[in-house]
């Protein structure tokens, strides 16, 4: 078993960090951590589902405190962007770091990573210790949106996208415990979610770009977003128009779809089948498909030449956040990384 801390631990990743790695085979919770006004607590006074006894008694440590002597052999972080900035480089000098933050996801040598669509990329860890200096090493995830998007773009991949375009309605949970309040967003759409659309924009290109010697060269089809978030608690559904360099045929698509689980043959715990097709995709109806780690595609149609349009929905907090950070470690060390 390996040894792991939840960084952020006390916020809504952060928890869904420690749920789902509550049980795990290969990966055993020692240290939850939080900030400061935080330390000393017990979990059970944040976690917001019924936890077992023992994480419910876990005291909580402080960031401060943990990294002083982090006794672990990998982190999961959920911590702010502006605190992983520094918080990440300093345990990535001894420890692989997992992280749901923003923060290091545009460095040359660090991976954004989504296993199914490039787990290839994984290779940069290499360059990244070898360039640092580093023992340990920093793998992000993408944006929620961005991860749930490129599950469905992968398997079409091999026909040669040229342009996307994608309208995403995000559910409020994307914003966090204290992100936007009921008053905001009831009967209400909000047609901006600050930054969201350039890392949509630029992560994309960057999962689905080449690996070449030490750097990913972007794909380069074009690519527009517009970001919303609407008053669904969990999953966020997306509207993609799609054009392709190959003129193909709707059932051509949906047998793409089917057929695509890259995954597996690795046999790892998080893995289900990536993606699954249902007529009319809906939060209420197909967020837990494959426990949060499956996309429901539906709605899709031929409108054009070479173009096409459809709906895909993935739950925010697991296949687009801590679930997706848990399915990179376990790829990582089933291919050897840790």
């Amino acid at each position: 078993m390996k040894k792991v801390a939840v960084l952020g631990a006390t916020g809504l990743v952060g928890q869904t960090f420690v749920r789902l790695l509550e049980n795990h085979p290969w990966f055993e919770i020692r240290y939850l951590v939080a900030s400061k006004k935080s330390a000393g607590k017990k979990f059970k006074e944040f976690a917001a589902w019924r936890v077992s006894d023992h994480l419910g008694e876990t005291e909580i440590k402080s960031l401060e405190e943990f990294i002083k002597n982090p006794d672990i052999d990998l982190v999961f972080s959920a911590l702010p962007a502006s605190v992983a900035e520094i918080v990440e480089k300093k345990l990535a000098e001894k420890i692989p770091v997992f992280s749901n933050a923003s923060a290091h996801r545009y460095e040359e040598d660090v991976p954004i990573l989504i296993p199914e669509v490039n787990k290839d990329h994984l290779e940069l860890v290499k360059v990244q210790r070898k360039n640092r200096e580093w023992e340990g090493f920093i793998v992000t995830n993408s944006n929620c949106s961005t991860a749930i998007l490129n599950l469905s773009l992968k398997p079409i991949s091999k026909f040669g996208i040229t342009r996307v375009n994608v309208a995403t309605m995000q559910a409020i949970s994307g914003s966090g415990f204290r992100g936007i309040s009921a008053m905001q967003i009831f009967d209400n759409v909000v047609p901006y979610i600050e930054k969201e659309e350039l890392k949509i924009e630029n992560e994309s290109r960057k999962i689905l770009g080449m690996l070449k010697y030490n750097h990913v060269i972007p794909a380069n089809f074009g690519i527009s977003v517009i970001a919303t978030r609407v008053p669904v608690l969990y999953g966020h559904t997306e509207a993609i128009f799609i054009e392709l360099e190959d003129d193909l045929a709707k059932e051509d698509l949906i047998k793409a779809f089917d057929k695509f689980d890259p995954l597996k043959k690795y046999r790892v715990p998080s893995s289900e089948k990536p993606i699954l097709y249902n007529e009319i995709p809906q939060p209420k109806l197909h967020i837990d498909s494959g426990r949060g780690m499956s996309v429901t595609v539906g709605r899709l149609e031929k409108i054009g030449n070479k173009k096409f349009k459809y709906i895909v929905l993935g739950h925010n907090l697991i296949r687009g956040a801590a679930g997706g950070s848990i399915l990179n470690a376990e790829i990582a060390y089933k291919l050897g990384f840790l």
